[in-house]
């Protein structure tokens, strides 16, 4: 799957093509690629060998109708930041400089002839487009032009001509890559469903581009070209593709980062204890591999060390810039590091977004400065970047306790968490590979650590410390292709739903429920605190994961071993062994061989060794014989030496190595709760690895085209959004192949009794009051003549005279079943977020709901159905019969595509759904339509 780019050509749409003055049928001044200009226009060139003309408009030079929501800042295929935007009028410049840079023989392939210069009439046409009809997007790098692609509408206004242009000096970057997905994702959004173009037979990377991209490419010779065809909209194998290139380029874009071969320390001053000097002490003290230089405006020289006054004054350059200096001139510091090409910035200054309106525009422009220049940035308030491979050995960071080098990745957002997790580590004699602190997060993300990760051989296990997260679906399938090889712990704050100050991330409306379940989607272990994470990051970085939830129980204390065996019931495991009771006063003797015994037993996955006084031998003899005793089996064991003292030194000194890399180690917890917990995550983890995860499921019988015309519709006539009327409602269901039952509102009996009549056979008459609707006094059942159903009116109006409006309605009455509820609701941070669970009051209170992020697996399906504690009605209670779960799980992929389609979608809620032997019923609907938000997962790379 490469993704080499090209510089592509394509023919002029057939109006132009007829034009006077076209070459062989086609107009070379007027080609579909932007292009040729005056090589006299050219301002200059970079370092890199690019024209040097301004590409970022102006707020003032962008148009009315200008689609901000195209912007995205995305990473290429060697790591560095580039900018994609839509064309504006005053690229022109930009678009005449990019040209004059290109190879003749790019110049050829792109229009078929050699152009040298473009008239004012066609570069107007060029870069003044309607976004809709005619659409073009600009790929920058360092505030310079190394893209452009286009497309214009056919006739046929689902079919578009697409073009692109690369610069010479970024081919084989993916830059062609990014656009086409780009541009293939805005098309989609307007409606266009096919790309054409023509191609050289000499320009065999441009077909290459298509194809490697996983579409569907058809191609036929026509007068001397290739004529491409194919469809854009997403395929299995298009959507893999992508992922990977965005991963390969995330990844590469972290190993650039964090494997500097210089560093300059932007602040580190005569006080020892400035923390400009703290991140200098540590990168000396860590032995950096490459070169330290220090910079300091008001000297030229720090504690005996020779200093610059500014970093583009540094011969050689510098790839990282560790940055302390007053916040109000930081943004100084960094359009210096820009001019002299630094790749990465460590900002530990303070005094940014958390600080208030002030530090929030100032961190504002230090992302954008940033950006501009493609450099990476950790932080503002970082505590710094640690990465322990023996080739670099960078630790640039302010806290004072570092661990050893060892194999456990961390990610922090809170610097002063950050300090106390590394602090944790070391005193568990755990050792790390990296460590990131993100600060304020305003660049760099736990996204981005965990695509390093996924590759990173240093790298065992990741743990992360979550404050927001700016990304969710993004970080759900990172983070599950990383799961699947690497154990992840993650904790997460922020139960109250709210952004941290500082953080560029949105609240979610959907509460913490959704966040884990997207952790137990994606298999991220889940620590309720610091101390849990590192509990569990013990067990995973000591020891194999286990086969299974099945338990030995081993220890010298009756009341201790119950307690381990009913702690263990609550975390999911299993006693199969046990639990043996030694007798009191046993030796090391003892207790070895009833552990050997716990270990050769076959039916236990994990041992759990728990001793308190008196023993006849010493804490340390018998911590020596588990340890010996445990590390020849290959299966899990951890141990409390409950009152008694710290033995961890033995166990380390007994650990061997393991063949996975790392040692046996016995971890031993200070209490066997702790122990407990931390075992019963890793066990869930292990079943979760070993689990079929299934399939994305599609349903069928779905016009997508259809509803989208209804949604459109109705924003057109209301841009605010409402809720859709009934008739609306079953249209855009069934667009989806989801059938309401017709439910007609009465406000009398006479009303009820005509409603009955048209509906035929057995009927109901309910309350749809939300209070009530789930009650068993809200509905009237088994109404089969006119008496009955005025009589039932009549007494659910008394009943429920209380309300204003009882909303009565008449419906086919439905067979016996479970009332549930499906909903969906586009979440500002989740995107789409479907939820199940029984209908009624007591579900919603007790927070008895499952959910899960579009689109489903089956796996993910059926787990929506297995996950609420009221599953067990489903399933046939108590005698009942059980319910047709393959049709609520239909229903359920049906809402999930709709919701994963149709953004727009603010609300929706299928209440009830009779779940019955005989199939699933949609007994009543409810949706709201609402202007959709931009999705931070939004089908096309972008870093966010």
């Amino acid at each position: 799957m490469a993704d080499d780019d090209v510089t592509p050509a394509v023919s002029a749409s057939p109006a132009e093509a007829s034009r006077p003055g076209a070459v062989d049928g086609r107009s070379p001044q007027n080609p579909s690629v932007e292009g040729a200009a005056s090589p006299t226009a050219t301002a200059g060139t970079s370092a890199w060998g690019e024209a040097t003309a301004p590409a970022e408009p102006a707020p003032e030079d962008l148009p009315e109708n200008y689609p901000s929501g195209w912007e995205a800042d995305v990473v290429l295929r060697d790591g560095t930041v580039a900018h994609v935007r839509p064309i504006v009028p005053a690229d022109a410049e930009g678009i005449r400089a990019f040209h004059a840079q290109q190879s003749e023989e790019s110049i050829y392939l792109r229009f078929f002839a050699p152009i040298k210069e473009i008239s004012a009439r066609d570069m107007h046409r060029f870069t003044h487009v309607d976004y809709d009809s005619r659409a073009a997007i600009v790929a920058t790098s360092r505030d310079v032009i190394v893209g452009i692609a286009r497309y214009d509408r056919l006739q046929d206004p689902s079919v578009a001509e697409v073009a692109f242009n690369i610069s010479d000096h970024y081919q084989g970057k993916g830059v062609g890559s990014v656009l086409l997905e780009h541009l293939a994702a805005i098309a989609q959004e307007r409606g266009v469903g096919r790309f054409v173009a023509d191609v050289l037979p000499q320009n065999r990377k441009m077909m290459n581009v298509f194809v490697d991209a996983g579409y569907e490419v058809s191609h036929h010779f026509d007068d001397g070209v290739i004529a491409v065809e194919f469809t854009i909209e997403p395929t299995e194998k298009s959507k893999a593709v992508q992922l990977a290139r965005e991963h390969r380029a995330e990844a590469q874009s972290m190993a650039r980062v964090l494997r500097p071969a210089s560093i300059a320390v932007v602040g580190a001053s005569r006080r020892p204890d400035a923390i400009g000097s703290l991140a200098l002490d540590s990168i000396l003290d860590g032995g950096f591999a490459g070169d330290v230089h220090l910079v300091n405006s008001e000297t030229d020289s720090v504690r005996g060390l020779p200093a610059h006054s500014r970093v583009s004054h540094i011969e050689g350059g510098v790839d990282m810039a560790v940055i302390a200096v007053p916040a109000d001139r930081v943004l100084d510091v960094v359009d210096d590091c820009a001019a002299a090409g630094v790749a990465s910035l460590v900002v530990i200054s303070s005094g940014f977004a958390e600080a208030g309106p002030v530090g929030e525009e100032r961190q504002a422009e230090l992302l954008r400065r940033a950006r501009e220049n493609g450099m990476r940035v950790f932080g503002p308030n970082s505590f710094g970047v640690v990465n322990h491979d023996p080739q670099v050995r960078l630790s640039a960071t302010i806290a004072r306790h570092v661990p050893a080098p060892g194999s456990l990745g961390l990610f922090s957002q809170s610097g002063g968490v950050g300090v106390g997790l590394l602090a944790s580590v070391a005193r568990r004699r755990l050792g790390v590979s990296v460590f990131a602190s993100a600060g304020n997060r305003v660049d760099v993300s736990g996204n981005d650590l965990m695509q390093y990760f996924i590759d990173d051989d240093q790298t065992t296990t990741v743990g992360l410390f979550l404050e927001s997260v700016g990304n969710a679906r993004k970080f759900s399938r990172i983070a599950r292709q990383l799961a699947m090889n690497k154990p992840v712990v993650a904790v997460k704050t922020g139960t109250s739903g709210t952004v941290p100050p500082g953080h560029r991330a949105r609240a979610s409306q959907v509460g913490q429920a959704a966040f884990h379940s997207l952790l137990a989607q994606a298999g991220v272990i889940r620590a309720a605190s610091i101390h849990e994470l590192v509990d569990i990051a013990e067990l995973v970085e000591h020891q194999p994961l286990p086969a299974g939830s099945r338990i030995a129980v081993v220890g010298n204390s009756l009341g201790l071993n119950a307690i381990v065996a009913d702690a263990a019931h609550r975390a999911g495991l299993e006693v199969t062994h046990g639990p043996v009771a030694l007798p009191t006063g046993c030796d090391a003797t003892g207790v070895a061989a009833a552990t050997e015994a716990a270990f050769t037993d076959p039916e236990v996955d994990s041992v759990i060794v728990a001793v308190t006084s008196p023993m006849k031998s010493s804490d340390e003899e018998v911590a020596s014989a588990i340890a010996h005793t445990a590390w020849p089996y290959g299966k899990p064991c951890i141990a409390t030496f409950f009152g008694l003292r710290d033995v961890t030194e033995i166990m380390h000194r007994a650990g061997r190595p393991r063949s996975s890399g790392g040692r046996y180690i016995v971890p031993v917890y200070k209490t066997p709760l702790d122990g407990i917990a931390a075992l019963g995550a890793v066990t869930r983890y292990a079943l979760w690895r070993q689990a079929d995860h299934g399939e994305v499921v599609l349903p069928d019988g779905i016009t997508k085209g259809a509803a989208r015309r209804l949604v459109d519709r109705v924003l057109a006539e209301t841009p605010a959004g409402r809720a859709l009327h009934p008739e609306e409602v079953t249209t855009l269901l069934a667009a989806y192949g989801l059938d309401v039952w017709p439910m007609l509102p009465v406000a009398s009996p006479e009303e009820a009794v005509d409603a009955a009549r048209r509906l035929e056979g057995t009927v109901v008459v309910r309350s749809m009051l939300p209070a009530v609707r789930t009650l068993p006094g809200s509905v009237r059942g088994g109404l089969t003549d006119d008496a009955a159903v005025a009589a039932a009116y009549t007494a659910l109006a008394e009943q429920l005279s209380y309300a204003d409006d009882p909303m009565l309605v008449v419906q086919q009455m439905a067979p016996v079943g479970v009332a549930t509820l499906v909903r969906s609701v586009e979440d500002p941070l989740f995107g789409p977020v479907v939820s199940f669970g029984v209908a009624g009051a007591t579900s919603e209170l007790l927070d008895d709901v499952s959910h899960r992020i579009p689109p489903l697996t089956d796996v993910d399906a059926r787990g929506l159905l297995t996950d609420i504690a009221s599953a067990p009605l489903l399933q046939g209670y108590r005698g009942t019969p059980a319910a047709n779960t393959d049709a609520l799980v239909d229903v359920l992929f049906r809402v999930a595509a709709l919701a994963d389609d149709i953004p727009e979608v603010a609300h929706l809620e299928l209440h009830p759904v009779n779940a019955h032997p005989g199939g699933a019923d949609v007994l009543g609907a409810e949706v709201v339509l609402a202007p959709a938000n931009a999705r931070t997962d939004a089908g096309r790379r972008a870093l966010t």
